[in-house]
């Protein structure tokens, strides 16, 4: 098949990669155009890009895929199927229908759970046992079309938002390939959604990083791992933010919500509106990540003490 594959961040690149080893024959490629980003606001490259520059594919990076103009390039190639992977835009419907077996999509999530642009984070937050990829026959809604095919896999009591991702990259990577082999079958077959079981996915917004200490301790935990590695969870020590990147439930420590409970060989046990959380990894603003013990060493630290959400707990040493 001639296969047109628009996709942009590394778990697009990903299957990218999985279909060349594969053999199958990519003929374009779409990818969003070079932006800058980072500190320095230096133009990037997206890893989908990088890819199809390596193995000499043809690229376009449209500012958008509603021009007629970008239309009639995408014919040009008489593609018998699109595969669409976090391209990072909305397809319009005649894009859709350019190619002879339409449009599929690698979603991370199993759908109808979790349309939308965050499904992995928001099945982290939600303490979800499990979740995996959805491939979807792509239509006019938003992540709505017929199943195709899903895989799932456990989501680990430890997973962060990183670690997940790289599964179901994996786990995209060989499900695009394997709905491909069934699709030459002929016995691909077409599932449409329950749409009484959806629940959508929305872009993380910075501020659900700000902990409420209020909270319970599984569902810190939960944020915690989540907004890993972006934007990072974070909290106030003496007014200024400290991000928290690892932690574990602590058993049998309670106390009022913020209050440090232990700050010592054992860790900085922080309590939570119900139960407990260690800290392991934190990073104070400017500085860089490190092991509990190593901060401690520089910061003294008591029970008694608070860490702040700002206007809810008291800041430390009021």
């Amino acid at each position: 098949m001639r296969i047109i594959f628009a996709g942009t961040p590394v778990f697009a690149a990903n299957a990218l990669i999985y279909l060349l080893n594969g053999g199958y024959q990519v003929v374009l490629v779409l990818t969003q155009p070079d932006r800058p980003a980072g500190r320095g606001m230096k133009i990037q490259v997206s890893d989908v890009k990088k890819v199809a520059q390596a193995h000499g594919i043809p690229l376009l990076q449209p500012l958008t895929l509603k021009s007629e103009a970008v239309h009639a390039q995408l014919r040009a190639f008489d593609a018998d199927l699109m595969i669409v992977a976090a391209y990072g835009s909305i397809l319009p419907k005649e894009v859709l229908k350019i190619p002879y077996h339409g449009c599929l999509n690698i979603h991370a999530s199993l759908l109808p759970r979790w349309r939308g642009a965050a499904p992995i984070q928001r099945a982290i937050l939600a303490g979800d046992q499990k979740t995996g990829i959805t491939i979807m026959q792509m239509d006019e809604g938003l992540d709505t079309g017929s199943i195709l095919l899903q895989r799932d896999i456990p989501i680990d009591p430890h997973e962060t938002a990183q670690t997940l991702h790289d599964k179901l990259a994996d786990l995209g990577a060989q499900s695009i390939v394997e709905a491909l082999e069934l699709l030459q079958l002929g016995k691909l077959t077409a599932t449409p959604q329950h749409e009484t079981q959806a629940c959508y996915a929305s872009k993380i917004q910075k501020k659900e990083a700000e902990i409420d200490w209020r909270l319970d301790a599984n569902q810190i935990d939960r944020r915690i791992r989540a907004l890993n590695p972006y934007p990072g969870a974070y909290t106030y020590l003496q007014g200024n933010i400290l991000k928290i990147w690892q932690a574990r439930i602590a058993k049998n420590a309670s106390g009022k919500a913020g209050e440090i409970l232990a700050a010592g060989s054992e860790g900085l046990v922080v309590s939570c509106g119900r139960g407990a959380l260690i800290l392991e990894i934190v990073q104070k603003s400017g500085g860089r990540k490190m092991p509990i013990a190593e901060f401690l060493a520089g910061h003294f630290l008591q029970p008694g003490q608070f860490l702040s959400t700002v206007m809810t707990v008291s800041p430390v040493n009021e």
